[in-house]
């Protein structure tokens, strides 16, 4: 990823930013920010959007006719990470890899052709993997260490390892990856978020959990940052500065914990996943259990600061979940074969839900 070419705007007008996935409803949240930090913003989406100022142009991203619809745009901001759990999830995960990686190739190709003079792709902070041994805060420049292989984390990787191994088109855009933390915010739900839904928070016994977040206002405002400036680092933390102890959710949530071992709840949502009770895999326990905080000192050093806390983040989060109820990561309703347990910890239930799906499979053999 490196940068090549005259950086700077056309003369007579302001950035034109172009934005991926406007039309879902995280990215319409994202739009609407943009332009009223003064983005001149043009949609790039199959579905098409209503949000004012922004102008639509229907395309599917990964699609070579993209290229005609770049014509004009100074920065373009591809949101590899769609937080939207459910709409994630429902596509195949080989099906899912696939796409993101033909779309970030294809947005390499055609923004060189265009003339686009840089390409912002957002990822996640949890390509680092959350492990016992992660420093907090993790150095913005940390390597991939996830052990997740078919989720949507191991998408991630494989996006930025396709822009590693491609690189930018010479000439052609400067590339930046932009690693946001835990979102939060409209338009978000991710199993982050889901984990906040559960009637207790699940800890696993021995570890430390940190909890860093990204408001959507704050991920807005480092890619209007970002599409301004003339020189930015290859990749960038984007979060509120610091960080969270399990201690300090708790006591900002008043939400008690359940604590198991970490063999015990593995190996509960490892069956609840195998039978398809819930979206995630276990490996994914990782990320509510161990450390993946970065701090945004690359964006600090170009003139950016964080509006939100973490506290004011927690807050925002708790108020957008209020009302649902989730088991790891799956949303219940009371016609689920596991709803009646939604009231006790969220671990628990996984192991009366596991118990009862087994009951329920038994009963149709």
């Amino acid at each position: 990823m490196s940068s090549t070419g005259d950086t700077s705007a056309p003369a007579g007008r302001g950035v034109r930013v172009a934005l991926t996935r406007a039309g879902t409803p995280f990215g319409t949240a994202l739009a609407e920010l943009l332009v009223a930090g003064g983005a001149d913003l043009v949609g790039l989406d199959e579905r098409v959007g209503d949000s004012p100022g922004v102008e639509w142009r229907s395309v599917d991203a990964g699609s070579p006719a993209v290229l005609q619809h770049l014509e004009g745009v100074d920065v373009l901001v591809h949101l590899a990470w769609e937080p939207d759990l459910q709409t994630s999830l429902a596509e195949q995960p080989a099906v899912r890899r696939a796409r993101q990686v033909r779309t970030v190739r294809t947005l390499l190709t055609a923004s060189a052709a265009a003339g686009v003079r840089r390409l912002v792709v957002v990822t996640s902070g949890m390509i680092h993997g959350a492990r016992a041994d992660n420093p907090v805060p993790l150095p913005e420049d940390s390597p991939a260490r996830t052990p997740d292989t078919e989720g949507l984390v191991a998408d991630l990787v494989a996006v930025e390892q396709e822009l590693t191994a491609r690189g930018a088109p010479r000439p052609g855009p400067q590339v930046t990856v932009l690693r946001p933390g835990a979102l939060v915010g409209p338009g978000v739900d991710t199993m982050i978020t889901r984990h906040f839904e559960a009637p207790r928070l699940l800890t696993l016994r021995g570890t430390r959990p940190a909890w860093s977040f990204c408001h959507v206002d704050d991920l807005a405002s480092a890619l209007l940052v970002l599409a301004r400036a003339d020189e930015v680092p290859d990749e960038l933390a984007v979060s509120s500065w610091g960080s969270l102890s399990q201690q300090d959710v708790e006591e900002l949530s008043g939400m008690r914990h359940v604590e198991l071992s970490e063999s015990s709840a593995h190996s509960a949502a490892d069956r609840l996943h195998r039978l398809g009770a819930v979206p995630v895999a276990a490996s994914d326990l990782a990320y509510v259990a161990h450390p993946w905080v970065t701090e945004p000192h690359r964006l600090a050093a170009l003139g950016w600061q964080p509006a939100h806390d973490n506290a004011s983040c927690l807050a925002t989060l708790l108020d957008q979940v209020r009302g649902h109820r989730a088991v790891m990561a799956r949303r219940l309703r009371s016609r689920d074969a596991v709803g009646a347990a939604a009231g006790a910890a969220s671990a628990a239930v996984a192991v009366i839900a596991t118990a009862a799906l087994l009951r329920r499979r038994r009963g149709r053999d």
